[in-house]
């Protein structure tokens, strides 16, 4: 089953996030507290994919008004394959199609091979024709990359 991600489900996506190797958190953005701004921006976009009772992937999503953003797309190892993370994709692509949403967009680290070998399999495109910049503005958000 797949649904609208609340901020009740923080604990189990982010014990989600914990368990895959290489995954990337942010100390305040990943945090309670910075989810909980997320999705009160983006109330009907971000999913989480239920099977057996519990979270088995999510995907937090928000947009600008123009163009929408996936962030930490992640399905637990023991259900990739089986198509969650394809319906997941879509979920959010279809919200963010009632909210007048043309675009989405997603930063994928090039040494994720399973992402982007999943990104390219289901015909998104990888941009060639521009660079990503980043700044930061809050020297106290630190991403630790699981191991």
């Amino acid at each position: 089953m797949i649904r609208t991600m609340t901020i009740d489900d923080y604990q189990e996506v982010h014990d989600l996030w914990m368990s895959i190797k290489g995954f990337g958190i942010r100390s305040v953005d990943d945090s309670r507290g910075g989810v909980e701004v997320f999705l009160k921006r983006n109330p009907t976009t971000s999913v989480v994919a239920i099977e057996d009772g519990k979270i088995v992937g999510s995907i937090l999503c928000g947009h600008d008004g123009r163009r929408g953003c996936f962030y930490h797309v992640c399905v637990a190892a023991g259900y990739r394959r089986r198509g969650i993370g394809k319906a997941m994709a879509v979920y959010a692509m279809n919200a963010l199609k009632e909210e007048h949403i043309n675009k989405v967009s997603l930063i994928a680290f090039t040494k994720n091979d399973i992402g982007n070998a999943f990104w390219n399999s289901i015909g998104w495109t990888k941009r060639e024709d521009l660079n990503y910049y980043d700044f930061t503005l809050n020297e106290a958000n630190i991403t630790a990359f699981n191991q």
